[in-house]
């Protein structure tokens, strides 16, 4: 079995997995098992908006799509495809973070709960990560893809913001300005946006210093590049 064929059937897999997830809490979101005990019961109809305002089903819905694409073709490539992939990329490995560091110690998920919060916020990521790091490609992540990659973010906080400023709604508590407070609102942004960015540029430099598949379906050791990387 050839490489690219490993890598496509990889990649399928972590689409199927990442589909797979984010189809149950969309289905738990929906059945409203995730429900504060004694808060009111909103409709369907925000369920489903709060179900999509949230920044992990954001990743893993870049996941599931760039992981499709690629278990089609594993060698896809352009200037926007770059800034999606590494998005993605960079999305569920924030979500992961965020999740086990902040997220984690106040959760008590049994059974169901717990497989689902587990797939979307631990497996997925890392099953895409190691994706990434064992087939690559290299070679496409610049600083400008860097730069466009963190339009996403800003534009999902500055959502976020405004969006709970008039409904009182906020997908996580330490955005919340009415419970975390102004300041350490925007201490929180901002560690999340140096946060985004520095990840980025963990990828960025392995995707120029760790051996991997470049165009052709080469496999190659990794070697000095001269000049700019590809973007």
């Amino acid at each position: 079995m050839s490489k690219d064929r490993v890598a496509r059937l990889c990649f399928g897999a972590t689409f199927v997995i990442a589909a797979f997830s984010l189809g149950l809490q969309f289905v738990q979101d929906w059945l409203g098992v995730w429900d504060d005990p004694g808060t009111v019961e909103p409709s369907h109809a925000v369920r489903v908006w709060r179900f999509f305002s949230y920044f992990t089903t954001q990743a893993n819905l870049l996941v599931v799509a760039t992981s499709f694409t690629l278990a089609r073709s594993a060698d896809r490539d352009g200037p926007g495809w770059c800034v999606a992939r590494l998005n993605a990329l960079t999305g569920i490995t924030i979500t992961a973070l965020v999740h086990w560091f902040l997220l984690h110690p106040l959760d008590h998920f049994r059974g169901l709960l717990w497989a689902s919060d587990t797939l979307v916020h631990i497996i997925v990521p890392v099953l895409v990560v190691l994706g990434w790091l064992v087939f690559g490609r290299r070679r496409r992540i610049s600083l400008r893809v860097v730069g466009l990659g963190l339009i996403w973010p800003v534009a999902w906080l500055l959502y976020t913001l405004v969006v709970g400023g008039i409904t009182g709604w906020y997908p996580y508590f330490f955005l919340d300005l009415g419970e975390t407070g102004r300041g350490e609102v925007t201490l929180y942004c901002l560690a999340i946006l140096i946060l985004l960015f520095l990840v980025s540029c963990l990828f960025w430099m392995g995707d120029r210093w760790l051996p991997g598949r470049q165009a052709g379906r080469r496999w190659n050791r990794p070697r000095l590049m001269v000049g700019r990387g590809r973007g």
